[in-house]
């Protein structure tokens, strides 16, 4: 799916993080600033919050709360080809209540063939391969335009 974004302008990747995963996230973040410098980060409203606290010279952008709608700001770029990769580090022992929510952003990123990284070493290989000079990100599977031509 090609992006909605200037060539000239920074790619936009998300990061959303549940309440104990916040301070990994920060950490991982903190450990891969130098390469964060070159993308606009998007996030969902504490987790914004944190990032943009601790780190400095990183361009960060808070959404709304997650079960607020933040998931769905989120959600609705990656529909639009505007979003790069999607870093949700999700709390695996925890229930949450928006789990909706959530289920929602990691279907439409698997729809439109965003990489999604739930934990740390995922997040490593999605931050390394979109820096490569030689990623290509794939566009949308051809059975999404057919869905979308399709007689109703």
């Amino acid at each position: 799916m090609p992006s909605n974004q200037d060539s000239g302008s920074k790619r936009t990747i998300a990061m959303v993080a549940h309440d104990k995963m916040k301070p990994v996230l920060l950490e991982w973040a903190m450990e891969n600033q130098d390469l964060l410098r070159n993308f606009r980060i998007v996030a969902t409203g504490t987790t914004g919050r944190v990032l943009s606290e601790n780190l400095k010279g990183v361009d960060i952008e808070c959404f709304k709360s997650g079960p607020l709608g933040g998931d769905l700001q989120i959600g609705a770029m990656i529909s639009t080809g505007d979003l790069e990769a999607l870093f949700f580090l999700v709390d695996p022992m925890t229930p949450q209540p928006h789990d909706v929510d959530v289920k929602a952003l990691i279907r439409i990123s698997t729809l439109y063939e965003t990489p999604v990284a739930c934990n740390r070493t995922t997040a490593d290989f999605v931050l390394r391969g979109i820096t490569d000079p030689a990623y290509v990100r794939r566009p949308a599977h051809p059975m999404i335009e057919a869905y979308v031509q399709r007689s109703v």
